[in-house]
C-alpha cells in the first residue's frame, strides 16, 4: 500500500466518529486505531551554553530563563506513526542537514511503520531551517519534523 493511500486512511480515521478501521488488500493488512486518551506532548529546548564567568554571574543574581526563537518557515509534520531515521541505514549519511536546499518531492527522511522502510519526501522546495526529530525517536501523526524556509 503506497503512502498517499496509507495518509488518506490515517485521515479518514482522524476526522470521522470511528474509532478503528481495517483493511485487508491481498497478503496486506492495515489496522488503524484512534486512541482517545491523549499523551502528554513533550517539549525538547535546548540553550546555548553560558560562558563560565556568564555562568558565575547568573548563579549569583536570579534572571528569567530565556528560551531560544523557533526556527521560521513551512513546517513539515510526519505523515504516519512511525520510527524516525535521519539516513537510509547506520553507516549512511544523513538525507539532510540544517542549511541544505531541498527540492520538493526530493526524499529527507525515512519512517518506519509496520516494518516498513517509508521514504518521506520534502512538501515543498527550501532550506531546511532545523531538525526537530532525533534520529531514531518515535513519531507522532502531525508531529513537527523539519522547518523548511
Amino acid at each position: 500500500m503506497d503512502l498517499r493511500k496509507l495518509k488518506t486512511l490515517i485521515d479518514l480515521v482522524q476526522n470521522s466518529g470511528i474509532s478503528e478501521l481495517e483493511i485487508s488488500e491481498g497478503e496486506e493488512k492495515i489496522r488503524i486505531a484512534k486512541h482517545l486518551t491523549a499523551a502528554p506532548a513533550t517539549t525538547m529546548v535546548s540553550m546555548p551554553m553560558a560562558a563560565p564567568a556568564a555562568h558565575a554571574a547568573a548563579a549569583s543574581a536570579p534572571t528569567p530563563m530565556a528560551v531560544p526563537a523557533q526556527a521560521e518557515g513551512h513546517v513539515m509534520k510526519a505523515p504516519m506513526v512511525g520510527t524516525f531515521y535521519r539516513s537510509s541505514g547506520p553507516d549512511a549519511l544523513p538525507f539532510v542537514e540544517v542549511g541544505q536546499t531541498v527540492k520538493a518531492g526530493e526524499t529527507i527522511c525515512i519512517i518506519e511503520a509496520m516494518k516498513l522502510m517509508n521514504e518521506i519526501e520534502a512538501d515543498i522546495s527550501g532550506v531546511i531551517k532545523a531538525i526537530q526529530v532525533e534520529n531514531g525517536q518515535a513519531v507522532e501523526y502531525g508531529q513537527p519534523m523539519f522547518v523548511i524556509g
